[in-house]
């Protein structure tokens, strides 16, 4: 009978108490926290012959154990915790960890193969299979089979994210997550949080609030880099049994640096394209009861065509200010109460001389057409001249915090 110098021992659990698993060696004992199989196997007697002309001679290889943690038929096991398989002698050959879909777990072994420790948090509420191999010291080859499932999280987290995948955005686009339920553990959130960039780019997390999360570069994205974002929060702890089910990650890429400025007072426009200046338009803004605001704005979305309705900002039919526009051109939305950079025709002869509108900023239709044509979604335009300031959250409004202020922001 071929001796082995390893063989599967029972499976080892780490408690969430702490109870730490042990190996069992060939005198049959058990250690904390699981079964072991002794690694020995004898011939009948010293000098026996399993092969006509043959001898054996007794091993002195210490007995040993392969050790699972979690336990073999564990359940609800955190999904934050490493799954890990380790031998006492020999070698392990291959161990594969996969979930009930077939997915697979990324690991690593130790330098001399004597571990193997998943990298990858797993899903809650799912079936976990460990299988492989181990080598003893006698080149036998011993079995790895384990089965556990993860706990079932009461609540999912899962993310949406501005920008798109594969989206060219302006140079001042803050990286925005939206996450489904509350964060509570925001720390264990945002350490799975990784923003990589083709040049250097000094940046910072900020959340907004227990269900938003936004990224910004301390300056303006340079132009022409790119931006991965990987949100790599399946099996993170958010806090109230809520569990990240899922991970994902983004491309995406900056343009041009097209940098606008509205200057109220002297109704104008300025275009900076990459750091030089464009064009200078005449505008209208704001008029009284209707002051176009001052800040740092970012354009959210374009219209070719937009249908813009006073009732949405509570202006009701009858007012002497209520307007109904099914057709404005080239519109580009900056906050989200309403303000819109667009071609407005019937205030050509205000623009460049007097403050007219609603609270947008308005302009004919071939500057408009141009400027529209030139910019992105994420490209910023700076207003000022007026008392009136931008408010938090109406809009993209995160480069009007200092960079001081952003950073105090990171749970980190």
């Amino acid at each position: 009978m071929r001796k082995h110098g390893l063989a599967v021992a029972g499976i080892c659990v780490l408690l969430l108490a702490g109870t730490a698993c042990s190996d069992t060696k060939a005198d049959g004992g058990n250690g904390n926290g699981g079964q072991s199989t002794p690694s020995t196997s004898q011939s009948n007697s010293p000098g026996a012959s399993t092969t006509p002309g043959a001898s054996t001679t007794p091993s002195d290889s210490p007995a040993a154990n392969i050790a699972i943690v979690p336990a073999k038929g564990a359940s609800s096991v955190q999904p934050d915790k490493p799954v890990t398989v380790t031998t006492t002698a020999g070698k392990l050959a291959e161990v594969t960890l996969k979930d009930d879909d077939g997915d697979k777990v990324d690991g690593s072994f130790n330098a001399d193969k004597t571990q193997w420790t998943s990298t990858d948090h797993l899903k809650p509420g799912a079936s976990y299979t460990v299988s492989g191999s181990a080598e003893g010291t006698d080149g036998g080859t011993v079995p790895i089979s384990s089965t556990f499932k993860t706990l079932k999280a009461s609540k999912s987290l899962k993310a949406s994210v501005v920008p798109l995948n594969g989206e060219t955005v302006g140079v001042a686009l803050p990286i925005q997550i939206y996450w489904n339920n509350p964060v509570k553990d925001r720390a264990a959130v945002e350490k799975r949080l990784k923003v990589t960039t083709s040049v250097p780019v000094t940046g910072t997390w900020h959340w907004v609030n227990s269900k938003q999360v936004n990224y910004r570069p301390m300056n303006y994205w340079p132009a022409g880099t790119k931006v991965s974002v990987n949100i790599d929060t399946q099996g993170v702890n958010a806090g109230n049994n809520t569990w990240g089910t899922s991970s994902r990650k983004i491309s995406f890429s900056i343009g041009k640096s097209v940098v606008s400025y509205v200057n109220v007072k002297k109704h104008s426009m300025t275009v900076m394209i990459n750091g030089k200046l464009a064009r200078t338009i005449p505008i209208t803004a704001g008029k009284d009861g209707f002051t176009t605001r001052s800040g740092v704005k970012v354009i959210m979305e374009k219209f070719t065509t937009k249908r813009m309705d006073a009732a949405t900002i509570g202006i009701k039919p009858g007012d002497p200010n209520y307007y109904n526009i099914s057709d404005v051109k080239w519109a580009q939305r900056v906050t989200s109460s309403g303000e819109f950079i667009h071609g407005a025709p019937w205030s050509a002869g205000s623009q460049g001389s007097a403050n007219v509108s609603h609270g947008c900023v308005g302009m004919s239709l071939a500057d408009a057409q141009w400027f529209f044509n030139q910019t992105l979604r994420g490209d910023p335009v700076t207003v000022t001249g007026t008392s009136r300031h931008m408010e938090p959250g109406n809009g993209w409004t995160d480069w009007n915090t200092t960079w001081a202020a952003y950073k105090k922001g990171s749970a980190l």
